[in-house]
């Protein structure tokens, strides 16, 4: 459970941001105001802050930036109707963690909230195991069913963010995100060459991939 503070002025936005968090056992405070969100910050201990691009008070930019000035260096899911990527490398610059477009879908925020206090805690397992696949995150060794795998780096990334999430259907904004730290989709191919070499290392004729494609939503990492 992590203490969340929620900068959000739009009361429907900051409700559905507030209801999936606790959800997912988070406890969550909620201010609507720039100004009175630096005070809370600096007031009270928070893991992490959503913050509303657009804010009365003190907009987003400027609030981060403060919060750094400060040396306040919690992790901030910037999440912003400005979908350009000029506003999306602005607030990222000002000292954003990360960059959410609205409208979203709760759970691809819940996931970036974990991703986001995971990377601040440095709470990393040691070997990641789903299935018959295990990755050793010191050694960088990749065992299918105990046989060594030989991936190359950006292989090795994408394996990692699918074994964290087993289970759960990654879009390819995530992936694109968190493995190759594009925060746009430079188009189809790129991923699709990147997994379909992975399938090849992993896969096993006798058994399903476990990397299924999910239409018209991404990817997601089944235990086989």
């Amino acid at each position: 459970m992590a203490r969340i503070l929620v900068i959000e002025d739009d009361p429907d936005t900051a409700d559905q941001i507030i209801d999936a968090l606790r959800s997912h056992g988070h406890k969550v405070a909620h201010v609507a105001d720039g100004l009175l969100a630096v005070e809370q910050l600096l007031r009270e201990p928070f893991d992490l802050a959503t913050l509303d691009r657009m804010l009365p008070g003190l907009d987003g930019l400027a609030l981060v930036a403060l919060l750094r000035d400060r040396r306040l260096m919690i992790p901030v899911l910037m999440i912003s109707a400005l979908s350009d990527v000029d506003e999306r490398i602005a607030g990222l610059r000002a000292g954003g963690d990360d960059y959410l477009i609205k409208p979203f879908v709760p759970d691809e925020m819940v996931m970036r909230v974990e991703v986001l206090l995971r990377r601040r805690q440095g709470s990393v397992d040691a070997v990641l195991q789903c299935g018959n696949i295990a990755l050793d995150i010191v050694s960088r060794q990749v065992t299918v069913g105990g046989e060594p795998v030989r991936l190359l780096h950006m292989e090795f990334r994408l394996l990692e963010l699918f074994l964290r999430h087993a289970g759960d259907t990654l879009s390819r904004r995530i992936i694109f995100e968190q493995v190759w730290g594009y925060h746009f989709d430079p188009g189809p191919n790129l991923i699709n060459v990147h997994i379909a070499k992975l399938r090849k290392k992993l896969d096993r004729p006798d058994q399903p991939s476990a990397i299924t494609t999910v239409k018209g939503e991404g990817y997601r990492f089944d235990v086989i």
